[in-house]
């Protein structure tokens, strides 16, 4: 039985940070749906690197107040196109889908063209960590490498510069 935290956590949750394996845990847009979470990924989309390919992730969710609240195991299970659970799922999902291009139809048949993974996480019930469990560090990480970051030099001065 999963506790009434993470029930209520999984009701709420639009933003959930899973990570798969020993990867950095990416703050990914959800849909709660009986008990789980569904996430989409792929070209075009958010960027989860592992997540269709795991049979595991961790999930951390949070509370009204934006801090850390539970962290949960969860089960991943790709949702096939074409199926009854696809044609319940994606639709809504889609029709979440802030600033997408066309209807909720379209844009459900565009993610399996493009090879997208819709994916369910279901907590596993004897996992869930809450207060007052949980990791007492901030959770912080150093930023990752990217070639968007330039460091900029800053000009040296030896002495105080006069205007004239």
């Amino acid at each position: 039985m999963t506790s009434a935290v993470l029930e209520e956590a999984l009701k709420k949750a639009a933003l959930a940070w899973i990570s798969v394996g020993d990867g950095p845990a990416l703050a990914l847009w959800v849909m709660p749906l009986d008990g789980s979470l569904i996430v989409v990924t792929g070209p075009g989309e958010q960027f989860a690197p592992g997540l269709a390919e795991s049979a595991r992730a961790t999930v951390r969710l949070r509370g009204d107040n934006g801090g850390l609240i539970v962290i949960t195991e969860a089960t991943v299970t790709r949702v096939a196109p074409g199926t009854d659970e696809w044609a319940e799922t994606a639709p809504q999902l889609a029709a979440k889908r802030l600033n997408a291009s066309g209807t909720a139809d379209e844009v459900a048949a565009r993610w399996a063209a493009s090879g997208c993974a819709v994916v369910r996480l279901t907590p596993v019930d004897d996992s869930p960590v809450s207060a007052p469990d949980l990791p007492t560090g901030s959770g912080a990480a150093e930023p990752r490498d990217t070639p968007a970051r330039v460091e900029t030099p800053r000009p040296f001065r030896l002495h105080r510069v006069k205007r004239r």
